[in-house]
């Protein structure tokens, strides 16, 4: 796959763009990305990922935006690329527009689940939280609160998806079983999860320690 290069040319008929500079506070994180992104995330830092052959890749300052607003708005990657979609702020701070004028209108979230495993094989695996970091600091929004952490940025999201899955394939598993499998299943859950929810369960995901007896059925 060879590295794609997002247009760099604003369209001043662009309606999107357009609404969003009018209502859109100018401190917002969206103004600040639209503003920002093509000095934080240029295209060509992220060269190293990808090779000169090949259909060409989703800009990385596209998806390196949309990865920062998936972690700040705490979304799968699922919704995420929903909201990349749907949500006219997350459009605006990408740079693509509006629809008649993209030639990014939609990605698949499997785009971030490949992007944050060519960054997991680089040289420079964090070059996006550091530069978030970075961005942070210079705001002066480091030291009053966590803006951004390598590990939820590319590994929370993920476990997150996984831990449904998994608990999807317990709860059908514990549907379908008889009573006598069913009590000898439950007895040798360690988890502590009854699986009567399809909800993910409780808790902070963005400990390391909280999570791993969610990362694997008994």
């Amino acid at each position: 796959m060879s590295l794609g290069i997002a247009d760099s040319q604003s369209n001043f008929f662009d309606d999107m763009a357009q609404f969003c500079e009018k209502t859109l506070p100018k401190d917002s994180i969206y103004a600040f990305l639209h503003d920002e992104r093509n000095r934080l995330f240029p295209d060509e830092a992220f060269v190293d990922l990808f090779s000169g052959r090949g259909r060409q890749s989703v800009p990385p300052s596209v998806i390196a935006t949309v990865m920062v607003l998936q972690r700040l708005e705490g979304c799968s990657d699922r919704e995420a690329t929903e909201r990349y979609a749907f949500d006219a702020r997350w459009r605006y701070a990408a740079g693509v527009g509006s629809y008649d004028v993209s030639a990014w209108p939609i990605f698949s979230h499997t785009v971030l689940v490949d992007f944050r495993e060519r960054l997991r094989r680089s040289d420079k695996p964090d070059r996006v939280f550091e530069i978030s970091l970075e961005a942070a600091r210079a705001a002066g929004l480091v030291g009053h609160k966590r803006v951004l952490d390598s590990t939820p940025l590319y590994d929370a999201v993920a476990t997150m998806d996984t831990i449904t899955l998994i608990r999807s394939a317990i709860r059908n598993l514990l549907k379908v079983a008889d009573s006598s499998l069913r009590d000898s299943l439950v007895r040798v859950i360690t988890s502590g999860d009854d699986y009567a929810s399809s909800a993910k369960p409780t808790i902070d995901w963005d400990d390391r320690d909280a999570q791993p007896k969610f990362r694997s059925p008994p």
